[in-house]
């Protein structure tokens, strides 16, 4: 199969879309998504980019293998019986092909207003042009904050989960005192519920109000006035909202960590959330991320939240990786804490401009806005 059939059926379909506008391109197709908040896919995730993003990766694979196939023929040329010249030949094809691929690629992405987040003809990705020590096998990724934005549908389930339960609560009472006063995404989830497993959170909160309840079962019903009650509703809750809007991944996740997979890294993510196979399924990272550690293994395994060590070390365990060879990728104080405890080799502080407050360098060996800041131009481009 060569690049132009490949390409040549969609570059027709893309050309013939729409009416053509004053920059002689096509306008954009329908469904697209515009970008909202820093993140790029929507509650239709956008499965021309995804779907373009990796027919690209696939291809600039395909051309380094190519590459190293020739190399290798080089070094042993006299052996295999290949004349230069005939190497030289299909290394001259082997390039020209390559750029007609990236070519009419750019053309489709142009044409379907799409933004290709690496060329085919970028070069191979080294741990160095990651942003990496050369000593780093593998990479740990925190989901909420450094991959995905889901902490404000987070955020707003446990809105709908308080919210709901001070109401009743107050109306049964007839009292107003402080206890009573709403869920406020912009500091109770970050004060009280960020980080921590659902249960820890109901805790946290009802604490942080005065409040006590019996803890109740498990296989409480989410209407129960009890802590399981309360944990229940709010896991029903999040699943509403993650139907209902789905899971933006950030616009740099993608093009880091096919870059990362590029490079021979190890990928593990972390989150308290029990929904996280959901959570990366629905931001199409699910295929990039090898193994996990979520709120169902800190249950099982009884770990324990940051700023422990714990989930991130359950992390290296699942990756056969010594921390040491490892870098993480936290945005919070508390995530910092829990990698350097853990004895991680590098550490990297994300700070994005959505998450509340500004994260301090601290213990981390570096502080960036998001995952671009930390990639070679080359690959960034």
């Amino acid at each position: 199969m060569t690049a132009d059939s490949a390409t040549k059926g969609p570059l027709r379909r893309a050309q013939r879309k729409q009416p053509v506008g004053r920059d002689g391109w096509s306008s954009p197709s329908r469904g697209l998504q515009p970008l909202r908040d820093g993140c790029e896919y929507g509650p239709d995730i956008a499965r021309h980019a995804v779907n373009l993003d990796a027919l690209a990766g696939q291809w600039r694979v395909a051309f380094d293998v190519a590459a190293d196939a020739l190399q290798i023929a080089s070094g042993c040329r006299k052996s295999l019986g290949f004349a230069e010249q005939e190497l030289a030949e299909h290394r001259g094809r082997l390039t020209q092909e390559r750029d007609t691929t990236a070519r009419l690629l750019m053309l489709i992405a142009h044409a379907e207003h799409i933004k290709l987040h690496r060329s085919v003809s970028a070069p191979r990705a080294t741990r160095r042009m990651l942003g990496l020590p050369t000593g780093v096998l593998a990479c740990v990724f925190d989901i909420e904050g450094v991959l995905t934005g889901t902490a404000s549908i987070h955020a707003a389930a446990w809105a709908d989960t308080f919210d709901e339960f001070l109401s009743r609560r107050l109306e049964r009472t007839g009292e107003r005192f402080a206890a009573f006063r709403p869920f406020n995404p912009a500091t109770d989830y970050y004060d009280h519920i960020d980080g921590k497993p659902r249960l820890e959170g109901v805790h946290a909160f009802l604490a942080g109000r005065g409040i006590r309840l019996p803890e109740g079962r498990v296989d409480d019903s989410p209407g129960a006035e009890t802590v399981h009650g309360l944990a229940n509703r709010k896991n029903e809750a999040l699943l509403r909202r993650l139907d209902r809007e789905g899971v933006r991944a950030y616009t740099d996740t993608r093009q880091y960590l096919e870059a990362a997979r590029e490079a021979g890294l190890r990928l593990a993510a972390v989150s308290a959330s029990a929904n996280t196979v959901t959570i990366l399924e629905r931001a199409g990272l699910a295929a990039l991320i090898e193994e996990r550690v979520d709120g169902n293994t800190i249950r099982s395994e009884r770990l324990r939240s940051k700023p422990a060590p714990d989930t991130l070390l359950a992390a290296c365990g699942r990756l056969d990786i010594p921390p040491a060879r490892a870098a993480a990728f936290e945005t919070t104080g508390a995530g910092i804490a829990a990698a350097r405890a853990a004895g991680f080799g590098f550490v990297v502080g994300v700070d994005r401009p959505d998450r509340r407050g500004k994260l301090e360098l601290g213990d981390a060996d570096v502080l960036v806005p998001d995952l671009v800041a930390l990639l070679d131009p080359a690959l960034a481009a």
